[in-house]
């Protein structure tokens, strides 16, 4: 990957840095792959549903946590890997920035 970054002419300073943050995001999303996984084997079932983290969401005093309230449909939201794509895309997109 830092010789792809390096051909397209990124700085070698981001260059390491960009790969250093990818990897490390790509390996906490590994972690909580697996750990997801070895539950779902385990227990059989979602630590929490949908449901109940809307429920839990909605249930947070208004006047501390507005924003995760109004917002938690958005903070919910995605199927699959949605975040992992949209975060490797952000990250990859804004090394280009640097």
């Amino acid at each position: 990957m830092l010789g792809i970054l390096l051909a397209g002419g990124v700085q070698p300073q981001t260059a390491a840095w960009a790969i250093d943050a990818l990897s490390l995001y790509v390996n906490a999303y590994c972690l909580e792959i697996g750990l997801w996984v070895r539950r779902m084997s385990q227990d059989g079932g979602w630590a929490a549903t949908h449901d109940t983290l809307m429920r839990r969401f909605g249930a947070l005093p208004a006047d501390e946590f507005p924003l995760t309230k109004r917002y938690a449909a958005e903070l919910t939201a995605g199927e699959g890997h949605d975040r992992f794509d949209f975060a490797m895309t952000t990250m990859i997109d804004g090394v280009d920035g640097h």
